[in-house]
């Protein structure tokens, strides 16, 4: 029998057992007597016994129907347990949140935002995998994600973090000890800091020439290459070399006077977006969304995911 029909002839058949009348039963249930009757005998012959013996007065359980019903009571209880324990789970601000974000990211900006979550939600219990590729959330079984750039998949939810304004930088340091470039082709003389993501993918650096052109660089003669931009940023402040990186990794060190802007007036700002990623609209676990608006509100009132490019023209080298 199909699941529905079957827990449905399952309910008339308990309900009339323990009321006594098909006519009870149909009270209990808002059907007609007939219904509860039809569902009784649709039961008895998927099952292929007698379950009752029924007069126009009254009804008696067979053997079968007696031992019947002990397993009916359990299966439909354990049923009903199976959607409170689904249905609460809505309301209730508990349970494990599976969350994918960049090691980058992750480590930098939604870890400290931990302690905050636990103690406005002590019962929920994140379960964090740091990976930098591009994860399929729904098979993979997430319930939010990090992602940079165009979001390609329609049935995902986007709720923007922050702009991915690049920016080229490099200590004062390393600057010390080699002549500030002035225009593109001054980067030549260099040593130079890639980002080479695991795909194998080098992301270009790019400029406005001074025709007026769009230049397209690709650091492949780097003198140090690096899977994570973050990592990236902690090299160039090391005084390793020049670095194109996103400006939220880069502004604690350019407040602090460990980073230095270079070509302002020709480094294109190529900025993507930074988006919060989830699956569903409508019928999200309650835990889901209480974490997802705890940290879409904390993620806007961190300075480094909100400066703009207009904050930061004092850091220029």
């Amino acid at each position: 029998m199909r699941i529905v029909p079957n827990v449905r002839a399952m309910l008339s058949f308990v309900q009339a057992a323990d009321h006594g009348s098909f006519a009870a039963a149909a009270r209990r249930l808002e059907l007609t007597p007939a219904a509860i009757g039809k569902n009784i005998a649709e039961l008895e012959t998927a099952l292929g016994v007698r379950l009752m013996n029924r007069t126009t007065r009254s009804l008696r359980l067979t053997a079968e129907g007696q031992e019947f019903l002990l397993k009916a009571r359990e299966a439909l209880n354990a049923l009903s347990a199976a959607v409170e324990s689904v249905s609460g789970q809505q309301t209730q601000l508990a349970g494990k949140v599976r969350i994918s974000t960049s090691g980058g990211f992750g480590r930098h900006f939604l870890l400290p935002l931990l302690p905050g979550l636990h103690e406005r939600f002590p019962a929920i219990i994140p379960d964090i995998v740091f990976d930098d590729r591009q994860v399929d959330i729904i098979r993979e079984g997430f319930d939010l994600a990090f992602r940079g750039g165009l979001i390609e998949d329609s049935s995902l939810i986007s709720r923007r973090v922050c702009s991915m304004r690049m920016v080229l930088v490099a200590s004062p340091t390393y600057l010390s000890r080699h002549t500030v470039p002035v225009t593109p082709s001054d980067l030549a003389g260099h040593q130079l800091i890639a980002v080479r993501f695991l795909n194998g993918r080098t992301p270009s650096w790019t400029f406005n020439t001074a025709q007026r052109e769009i230049m397209d660089f690709v650091p492949d003669s780097a003198s140090l290459f690096v899977s994570d931009p973050e990592a990236a940023a902690i090299c160039a402040a090391s005084g390793l070399g020049i670095a194109q990186i996103g400006l939220h990794y880069a502004w604690r060190y350019l407040k602090d006077g460990s980073l230095k802007l270079l070509l302002r007036d020709h480094h294109r700002d190529t900025s993507g977006e930074m988006a919060l990623i989830y699956p569903h609209r409508a019928l999200i676990a309650a835990r889901v969304r209480a974490t997802i608006d705890f940290l879409a509100h904390e993620f806007a009132k961190m300075e480094a995911l909100q400066t703009s490019s207009k904050d930061i023209s004092a850091y220029t080298a």
